[in-house]
């Protein structure tokens, strides 16, 4: 049968299964390849897959084919970053009533491991400048009970075949949503500036709001500075030297890397500006959860706060 990308570590893996899973594997793909030739290749019978084929299923076995379906679903659905936590909590909102650790026994069966990386070190931070630098409000208070009470916002990087692009991220920390982004070949204050001025535009900060960022030269320059203090934001920096203090939005672009980033080559600078815009409009505001928002996406959760607030301006 033909050799398809992924198929050769695909297999090698399913050689190691039982019976059983490599069966199912066929099933699965019988309208795709030949079943002797699957078979051959994945040294089993062919009289052996049609015994289990035929095999009246028990109760059980046709649960646990419902569940494994259903977790392969949400596991493609969430693009392979779910792991066994976040799967059976998808479960749970379908009406599934399973364990974890059976999510997490399954996924282990049929090989479904969600995307791991580890980040390669880059610096980003220039704290060596004359600008002032500011105390740090927020003090690692990551709570918000509405929106626009505090934004946090740092800058990562993003490696092409072209060359190095910066992203530079602000959000809300209430709903965990991105608010404003901006991507550049330019490490300046012009690439914060415009990811400031997006999130501006979609959610108008109130008088007050804590704006939290690192000590680097584009979050303490003069223009930046300029712009909170014109809309009444107070200007809140981590410690040098500190990745805790910022703590959420680092964990964004460690969440960023993980589910894409890590993942992808790009050969242009913006190929790699199209595959970020979609993931955090599309995929991380509108369908990641997050266990602090209570397993919600930040679109779903800012919707519901939304729809809330309407109903008791009804009252």
């Amino acid at each position: 049968m033909g050799r398809r990308s992924g198929d050769s570590k695909k297999g090698s893996g399913l050689l190691r299964q039982k019976p059983g899973v490599i069966y199912h594997f066929i099933e699965e793909h019988r309208q795709e390849f030949r079943v002797a030739k699957m078979c051959e290749v994945l040294g089993v019978s062919r009289g052996g897959y049609y015994e289990w084929r035929n095999r009246p299923q028990c109760p059980q076995k046709q649960r646990k084919e419902t569940i494994v379906e259903a977790i392969e679903q949400i596991f493609i659905q969430f693009r392979k970053t779910f792991g066994s936590p976040r799967i059976t909590r998808e479960l749970h909102k379908h009406g599934f009533t399973v364990t974890q650790k059976t999510v997490s026994n399954y996924m282990r069966e049929y090989d479904l491991r969600p995307k791991t990386a580890m980040k390669k070190g880059k610096k980003t931070t220039d704290s060596n400048h004359d600008h002032p630098v500011y105390p740090n409000l927020l003090q690692r208070d990551f709570h918000t009970d509405h929106p626009n009470e505090a934004w946090v916002a740092d800058i990562t990087y993003i490696w092409t075949r072209e060359g190095w692009l910066y992203l530079a991220s602000v959000m809300d920390l209430f709903s965990r949503k991105i608010i404003g982004w901006n991507i550049s070949h330019r490490l300046t204050k012009e690439l914060a500036i415009t990811a400031l001025h997006r999130a501006m535009r979609l959610q108008p900060p109130q008088e007050g709001l804590i704006h939290h960022s690192d000590r680097g030269s584009q979050y303490a320059s003069h223009d930046y500075q300029a712009i909170l203090q014109e809309h009444g934001m107070l200007t809140s920096m981590s410690r040098k030297g500190d990745c805790y203090d910022n703590a959420c939005i680092e964990s964004f672009h460690a969440t960023i890397e993980k589910d894409l980033l890590a993942h992808e080559t790009y050969d242009t600078r913006e190929e790699a500006k199209m595959s970020v815009w979609e993931y955090i409009a599309c995929f991380y505001n509108e369908e990641r959860t997050h266990s602090t928002i209570g397993y919600m996406s930040p679109n779903q959760f800012d919707r519901q706060y939304r729809q809330a607030q309407r109903g008791d301006m009804t009252v």
